[in-house]
């Protein structure tokens, strides 16, 4: 698969940008996959998915993957993946192995990210992985906080490495930082 990685800060329209892109691409051929989890009580969180599955069309098909997104990957029907989000995949998998080192964090994510590429080496189609650019926020106060920027930092440089396209939103703009296409196709 081609990969395109869209990138940002918080709100900066990455997801809304993921969508369109996918649209355009593929109409109503797309598979969505969700990295959320909701946990029973998490009220917000569930707001938050509920408002996420609201902005998509309803044909496109969605498949929930808080762990290994890679097996998500090969089982999506359509050529047209999203990936929303590695910011979310990255944090799923520190929680779920109990991560109490930086070496342990660099594991439990690498592989993820591993199983991504491989899968979308595996397959024809555009893959539009979604995540956090969270090396211009505000610097982790915890060891677990500053691992976790570590970790998706590097996921991000390996998945930007090996994407045909590397998008940043900035305020609901995208800016093209990496091409091999050629700037027009970055418009959705």
């Amino acid at each position: 698969m081609e990969l395109i990685l869209v990138t940002g800060g918080v709100r900066s329209g990455k997801s809304d940008y993921a969508l369109k892109r996918a649209l355009a691409l593929a109409g109503h051929d797309v598979t969505f996959i969700g990295t959320a989890r909701v946990d029973g009580d998490d009220a917000e969180m569930a707001d938050r998915v509920a408002r996420h599955r609201a902005e998509r069309p309803r044909a496109w098909i969605s498949i929930d993957a808080p762990a290994r997104a890679g097996d998500a990957i090969r089982r999506a029907p359509f050529g047209v993946v999203i990936l929303d989000c590695m910011t979310v995949l990255t944090a799923n998998a520190l929680m779920r192995e109990g991560v109490d080192d930086g070496a342990a964090c660099y594991a439990a994510a690498g592989a993820e990210v591993d199983g991504i590429l491989e899968a979308s080496r595996s397959r024809a189609g555009t893959l539009i992985v979604v995540t956090n650019e969270v090396g211009w926020s505000v610097h982790p106060p915890t060891a677990i906080g500053r691992w976790f920027c570590d970790v998706l930092g590097h996921a991000n440089r390996n998945l930007a490495a090996a994407a045909i396209e590397v998008v940043l939103m900035v305020c609901g703009l995208p800016v093209v930082v990496k091409s091999e296409r050629g700037m027009a196709s970055a418009r959705p």
